[in-house]
């Protein structure tokens, strides 16, 4: 099993910035893949951000030239850099990280959610 351990999260106001960590430690013999999705109430979860082991990265539109997410492989840690926050933001955001055992078992873990909360 991998365990996520997800912080950064808070209330801040809109044009505001705010950084999120997740940290991966477990079975894991390597990541495929890290990304961070959020849910807002009443919504769908969805895709903001993710990397790829070659350090390819994909962004959802609203997230684009806005959002940063980057990695330290040696710490098994993904992070997301946000930047010029709008109340639209607003959601718990959640880490992914799809790893590989030396079993060869695929594992798609989540972290426990952080609260982001953009308001004046």
């Amino acid at each position: 099993q991998v365990q996520l351990v997800e912080s950064g999260g808070g209330l801040v106001q809109p044009g505001g910035s705010l950084r999120l960590s997740c940290a991966a430690s477990g079975s894991i013999f390597s990541i495929i893949h890290m990304g961070w999705y959020r849910q807002a109430p009443g919504e769908q979860r969805e895709l903001v951000a993710g990397i790829t082991s070659g350090g390819s990265t994909n962004y959802a539109d609203s997230a684009k030239g806005r959002f940063t997410i980057s990695r330290d492989n040696a710490k098994n840690t993904v992070y997301l850099q946000m930047n010029s926050l709008r109340p639209e933001d607003t959601a718990v955001y959640y880490c992914n990280v799809v790893s590989k055992t030396g079993w060869g078992t695929i594992l798609n873990s989540w972290g426990q959610g952080t609260q982001v909360t953009v308001s004046s």
